[in-house]
This record gives C-alpha cells, structure tokens and sequence, in this order.
C-alpha cells in the first residue's frame, strides 16, 4: 500500500502598501525632474565609491510609485537581473519605469553593458506592454540621460 507523502509549497503573496498620497508623489516628465528625484532620494554618501541600480516605478500619469533597488555591487559595477526588474515592476502595478544607476568613477558615458542591458530591458518592456521611459547614470553632480540623447 502507498502512502501519501507531505509535500509542502510556498505560498506566493503579492502585496503593495502606498506610504504616499497619490496628489503628493513627485510627477516625472522629464529628465532633469528624474534627476531631482533622485536626488532627493540617493544615498550621496557612497556615490563614489559603490555602483548601485535602481528603477523608478511610475503609475499611468508618470507619478513615482517607488524607487527600488535593484543591485548594489562594487567601485567597477553591478549586476542586473531583468528578471527581478520586471518581476517588480509587475508586482507593484507600474505602468512605465526608469532605470537609473550610478557610475563611481564620476564618467557618465555609458558602457558597452550599459547599452546592452538597456536595449535588452526595452525590449522586455515592449513584449511586456511596459515600457522603459528613460535610462539615468547618476554621479554625484550631474547625470546621463539615455532618452535625451535618442538612446531610447
């Protein structure tokens, strides 16, 4: 005679709790409003010294959601996995994102990797109808904008 054996699964929960008054959440229209958000909202203390991405989730009237990180790695780079970006992006209801990551050494060219992650990340966005606004490479005094330079 068979017994049953007791195979336990995990319980998947997707929640998202708003600690913000929709009217209040910062609107983001343009590249230099992203940068101030960022601003306000970016551990400047370590800008220099370690490589951290992050996206922006945005409702359907580019209102922030949230900013999330992604990855933190060390003073050359992180890795991304497209994957929890859009997992995220999923979980949280997001209409639109914007990724942002900062560059330690201060240059804002964006690397080869740079260019590859972003256009693989756009394409995800198409399939998944959620669209990549912008990409931001942040330093401590200025930033890269991959939409304002037709990168997008």
């Amino acid at each position: 005679m068979e017994t049953k054996q007791n195979l336990k699964v995990a319980e998947v929960q997707v929640s998202y709790k708003t600690m913000v008054k929709a009217s209040d959440r910062p609107k983001i229209s343009s590249s230099i409003e992203t940068f101030q958000v960022l601003q306000s909202n970016w551990n400047f203390e370590i800008i220099e010294f370690i490589e951290e991405f992050k996206i922006i989730l945005l409702n359907r009237a580019h209102r922030v959601l949230g900013i999330v990180p992604i990855s933190v790695g060390g003073t050359a780079g992180t890795i991304c996995d497209p994957k929890v970006i859009y997992v995220t992006a999923l979980k949280c209801n997001a209409a639109s994102i914007v990724l942002v990551h900062n560059h330690p050494s201060g240059n804002l060219k964006p690397s080869h990797a740079d260019l590859e992650l972003t256009r693989k990340l756009k394409a995800a966005g198409q399939f998944l109808d959620l669209p990549v606004l912008d990409h931001i490479i942040l330093t401590k005094d200025a930033y890269f904008s991959f939409a304002d330079e037709g990168l997008m």
